[in-house]
């Protein structure tokens, strides 16, 4: 089957509660529903959009967790991955950001999500550095852990 090319730009927010554990969500490819993943909440810069007005908006959108631009630390690095899912082959700029997130904000919502994301997302889980570096579970991107060890480091968080 072919695949149709898709390119996009994304921010990615990396919410740390109290204990420095990072919040990922838990899903699987449409095309694939037999091989869940763990990934990192954000998505596509809309138009007009910066990166960290679409951190803070698919923020709120993926996981019901209010912020503004200010709270947002970062960015920690930008990278460039291809991946299939749903159909398409996407070729997606991502860059991330980092918010300490207080104990009354962290209950997690999907309410706000779209309709194919709550069809394709089934869980979250707060993970810390040492439970990704030991889990043989997947997760994306595959140098999570030392992205959170950088942001960690670098004392920003508050």
């Amino acid at each position: 089957m072919t695949k149709i090319p898709l390119r996009r730009f994304t921010a990615r927010a990396l919410p740390f509660d109290e204990q420095d554990r990072v919040l990922l969500l838990y899903g699987f490819d449409p095309d694939r529903p037999d091989q869940p993943f763990w990934f990192t909440v954000g998505g596509a810069v809309e138009d007009g959009e910066t990166e960290v007005g679409a951190a803070v908006r698919e923020l709120f959108e993926e996981v019901g967790i209010r912020a503004d631009a200010d709270d947002l630390r970062g960015p920690y690095g930008t990278i460039t991955i291809t991946f299939d899912w749903g159909g398409y082959t996407i070729t997606q700029d991502q860059t991330f950001y980092a918010i300490r997130v207080a104990e009354a904000a962290s209950a997690v919502s999907f309410q706000h999500m779209e309709q194919i994301e709550k069809d394709t997302t089934t869980a979250y889980r707060w993970w810390s550095v040492a439970e990704l570096e030991s889990t043989e579970e997947k997760y994306f991107p595959e140098d999570l852990a030392d992205i959170v060890r950088k942001i960690i480091a670098a004392g920003e968080l508050g």
